[in-house]
C-alpha cells in the first residue's frame, strides 16, 4: 500500500531535515567516546555517582540525571545540542514552526508578566525576550540546572528584560496569580507522570485569572501517519516518558473550567494547547 500524500509530505520534510545534518552528525561518535564515565554510571543507574559529576549541586532531579544527563546535565552535552541545524533535526523539521507556533501567542500589547518553565535550545528564549520588550513586558525563566541558565544568558541580548532563576518547576517560589502567560515549550514529555503533575499545577497556581497557559509538546499523531508507529520505539528509549504524556490528552490534565483551544502540527504528532485560565 502506498502512502497517502499528507504522510509522503511528511516523511520527505523529515529526510530533508536528516539531510541538513547529515554532515555535522559525524562528529557526535568521538564525541559520546569521551565520556566513558558517565556511559559507565549510566549503565550502573549510579544516580550518586551521575551526581557526583555534577559537581555544582547534588540536588539535581534523578530523573534529570538518570535519562537525560547527555542533554542537558552534561556540560558537553549543552555544547552539542543548542544547535540550530539539531534541534530541527530531532523534531523533524519542525522547530521554526513549532517556534512561531508559540510565539504568536505574544503577539497582542501589553503583555505583562511572562514566565517560561525551563530554558529551552535554539533561539525561543531570545525571542520571547525580545518580544516582551518591544511590547511592555516582563520575562521569567526558570530551570534546575544552573549550567541550562548560563548558556541561556550568553544567549540573551544585553538589557532584556528578563531575569533567569534557579528553580524547581514543581515547587515554583512565586506568589500565586502572579503572570499574565505561562509557556511550556517540550518541558512535559521530558518528565515523569508524577513530576508533570506538579508542574502543570504549579503553572496553574502562578497564572492571573484572565491569563494563558500554553503549552507545545508531541501529541497523539493520527492513524494515517507512520511517525505514530515508527517513533514510539525511539520515544520509548530516548524520551522515557513521552509516550505517557500522549497517552493522556493535555486537555484532560487541565481543569474542565479553562476555555481552552488546541492546534495540531505534523499529522497531529506535535500540538499547542492554549488555555485561558478562568476569572
Amino acid at each position: 500500500m502506498g502512502l497517502s500524500l499528507p504522510a509522503a509530505a511528511m516523511l520527505h520534510r523529515a529526510m530533508a531535515g536528516a539531510a541538513e545534518g547529515a554532515a555535522l552528525f559525524g562528529k557526535l561518535p568521538a564525541f559520546i567516546l569521551e565520556w566513558q564515565p558517565w556511559r559507565k554510571a549510566l549503565m550502573d543507574r549510579d544516580v550518586d555517582a551521575l551526581s557526583a559529576f555534577y559537581h555544582e549541586d547534588t540536588s539535581v532531579p534523578p530523573y534529570l540525571l538518570r535519562h537525560y544527563w547527555w542533554a542537558y546535565v552534561h556540560p558537553r552535552g549543552v555544547k552539542i545540542f543548542d544547535r540550530g541545524w539539531l534541534i530541527n533535526l530531532i523534531l523533524l523539521g519542525n522547530y521554526k514552526r513549532l517556534v512561531c507556533a508559540a510565539l504568536a501567542e505574544f503577539e497582542t500589547a501589553p503583555l505583562g508578566r511572562l514566565l517560561q518553565l525551563a530554558c529551552v535550545y535554539g533561539n525561543l528564549t531570545p525571542k520571547l525576550a525580545k518580544r516582551a520588550s518591544e511590547a511592555g513586558g516582563t520575562l521569567d525563566v526558570i530551570d534546575v540546572l544552573p549550567i541550562q541558565l548560563r548558556n541561556l544568558k550568553w544567549k540573551l541580548p544585553s538589557r532584556t528584560p528578563a531575569r533567569l532563576l534557579r528553580m524547581d518547576s514543581t515547587a515554583l517560589e512565586m506568589p500565586d496569580a502572579r503572570y499574565d502567560t505561562v509557556l511550556l515549550f517540550f518541558l512535559l514529555h521530558e518528565q515523569p507522570e508524577a513530576v508533570r503533575q506538579k508542574t502543570v499545577a504549579e503553572a496553574l497556581r502562578v497564572l492571573k485569572p484572565g491569563g494563558k497557559l500554553i503549552l507545545v509538546d508531541y501529541g497523539k499523531a493520527a492513524w494515517w501517519n507512520p511517525l505514530r508507529y515508527l517513533m514510539a520505539p525511539f520515544l520509548a528509549v530516548l524520551e522515557p516518558f513521552t509516550l505517557s504524556l500522549i497517552a493522556t490528552p493535555l486537555a484532560a490534565r487541565l481543569p474542565s473550567t479553562m476555555t481552552l483551544r488546541q492546534t495540531s502540527y505534523f499529522g497531529g504528532f506535535y500540538q499547542k494547547l492554549v488555555a485561558i485560565k478562568r476569572h
